[in-house]
């Protein structure tokens, strides 16, 4: 009898979760317990200390450490492959910066500030003639386009920004603090 309830409550559970859409970031929340909903406080041992972007797989980690505590899809610059060179280029650069400010009246939703371009940055786009550029961002949806944001996964279409949905701008909004070293890899 205890079993066939079981099974019973499981199905219903399987059915019900099998009804709303998961966002990545849902399905690590879900698998982890002591993750808190995103209106309380989370844990200490779940504060993130390094946010990872894996510019090939198209992936964002927040990391605890050496634990991965959300991922996200990502889009890039609509010229991804490569290190920023110079504004203009649609490129996302490429090596250790900060998340140094952010802006809750982005144009695209919220966006949080990446600290390039480094003085290694400026000095190559220099040494080029070329003006390094600035401004990019993790960030939202383009402001109003909430109703089309189907369109917008899997694609590239930022300047060199990396962009996530709102949804998922809000929970890295929540969880990472300026100045949080970020770390771009190819």
């Amino acid at each position: 009898m205890a079993i066939s309830r079981l099974l019973t409550s499981c199905l219903l559970a399987l059915f019900v979760a099998a009804s709303f859409p998961a966002y990545s970031s849902e399905l690590l929340a879900r698998a982890d317990p002591r993750m808190p909903a995103m209106d309380d406080s989370p844990d200490e041992s779940l504060m993130v200390s390094t946010v990872l972007v894996k510019k090939g797989q198209r992936r964002l980690y927040l990391m605890n450490g050496e634990e991965v505590i959300r991922s996200y899809r990502i889009s890039l610059g609509d010229n991804p492959e490569g290190h920023k060179l110079f504004e203009g280029d649609e490129r996302t650069p490429e090596g250790d910066y900060t998340l140094d400010w952010r802006n809750s009246g982005s144009d695209f939703y919220k966006s949080i500030h990446i600290s390039y371009p480094s003085g290694k940055d400026r000095e190559m786009a220099e040494n080029w003639g070329l003006d390094p550029g600035g401004s990019i961002m993790i960030h939202g949806l383009p402001n109003g386009a909430e109703d089309m944001a189907f369109a917008y996964t899997g694609l590239d279409w930022t300047n060199g920004c990396i962009a996530v949905n709102n949804q998922e701008m809000d929970e890295i909004w929540q969880l990472v603090n300026d100045g949080t070293p970020i770390r771009i890899l190819p």
